[in-house]
């Protein structure tokens, strides 16, 4: 995969070097044709190519985060309770464990209170 980028990057440093080593060619020259030509280019070229790389990384961390999330709110499995005895509280006196609410909702049946005139 990396192959042709460096293959381009040989060949814009053989262009700096040909600016740079020419008459009426500059060392500053080259260094501009090497950056423009060369690196530039290949530098957005990688990271455009590395993109859904990154996206794969990022959604791979999100899911393990929220599995993570979701493996703390889990609630934690009930451990057996010890058999009563007559001097023990009776079952019904335990608390509400599970997450949900007791009863559903009911719907407006109840009809608003106003003020006799």
């Amino acid at each position: 995969m990396y192959i042709i980028p460096m293959a381009w990057l040989y060949v814009a440093l053989m262009m700096a070097v040909a600016e740079a080593t020419n008459d009426n060619g500059t060392v500053l020259g080259g260094l501009i044709t090497f950056v423009l030509y060369g690196l530039g280019p290949v530098l957005l070229v990688l990271y455009l190519m590395g993109s859904p790389a990154r996206r794969r990384a990022i959604k791979a961390n999100e899911a393990a985060v929220a599995a993570s999330q979701a493996a703390e709110k889990a609630p934690a499995p009930m451990e057996p309770q010890p058999a009563q005895t007559d001097s023990a509280q009776p079952l019904s006196s335990q608390p509400n464990a599970g997450s949900h609410a007791p009863a559903a909702a009911q719907g407006h049946r109840v009809a608003p209170v106003r003020k006799e005139p």
